[in-house]
């Protein structure tokens, strides 16, 4: 059995910085695995675990995806190997761009019986890539994944919904979006980040898959701040204070306040 995590080597948006004209500034911003896929990688370690599949990590990205550093802290979260296309050419990808590669490289590894992914992207945050990928490979995806476990013959996958849960018995391969609370992932320790330099990195050319970026992009072009409503104020004076009181109730009736 093969099971398939799919993350994203990310800038954090919570670390750029807004100037007063509004530019976004990445400079003080460091790269790391997206803050919501620890979770899915959590969820398939248990399950591999229990399986004795192979856990399989799987990005695409930039050219930095490769970097020694992005490779060892994916593998230090528990992946037996990665598989990484690391080109400028998917740097800023769109979604749709991402999960088509995607799909090519899982196509690429073979036999893979199921495919993780997290919540959300922290950078894009679309919650998109689940279902498309899911599509380029014409299999079925769930979301807002909570528990994973083998049954008789079936894989048993437990969503949360609005007013409850649901337990749903899966035949075939699937695509499943981990909630972002479905479990609380492990923090990678020392013994971990040494074991990570000895597990094997492949890097697939994006030449060489069937599917790549599209001449079709989007850019940002500029960000502004929004204008700034001018509040009305109102100063109330004088020495009768019970007059005062007074105007002042009559001036938040008219402005409906109450």
């Amino acid at each position: 059995m093969k099971i398939v995590v799919a993350y994203k080597w990310a800038f954090n948006p919570q670390d750029a910085t807004v100037d007063s004209g509004g530019t976004v500034t990445w400079g003080r911003a460091k790269a790391g695995v997206s803050e919501y896929d620890p979770v899915a990688v959590e969820l398939g370690r248990r399950l591999a675990d229990a399986t004795g599949a192979e856990l399989i990590g799987v990005s695409v990205g930039g050219a930095d995806t490769a970097s020694p550093m992005a490779t060892k802290s994916a593998l230090s979260r528990g992946f037996d190997r990665v598989v990484v296309v690391a080109d400028d050419a998917l740097a800023g990808a769109s979604t749709t761009q991402t999960a088509l590669v995607l799909a090519q490289v899982i196509a690429h590894i073979g036999d893979v019986d199921l495919v993780l992914t997290g919540d959300s992207s922290v950078d894009v945050g679309a919650q998109m890539v689940p279902a498309v990928l899911a599509g380029a490979l014409g299999w079925p995806s769930v979301m807002n994944v909570t528990t994973v476990s083998v049954g008789a013959g079936d894989l048993r996958v437990e969503r949360a919904h609005e007013g409850g849960s649901q337990v749903l018995a899966v035949t075939g391969p699937v695509v499943l979006a981990a909630a972002s609370d479905a479990v609380v992932p492990r923090v990678p320790g020392m013994k971990d980040i040494l074991a990570a330099g000895k597990r094997p990195v492949e890097k697939v050319d994006l030449a060489a898959l069937a599917t790549g970026p599209s001449a079709s992009s989007v850019a940002g072009v500029s960000t502004s701040r929004p204008e700034l409503k001018s509040r009305g104020g109102r100063v109330l004076a004088g020495a009768d204070v019970d007059a005062v009181v007074a105007e002042l109730v009559a001036a938040l009736r008219a402005t409906n306040v109450i």
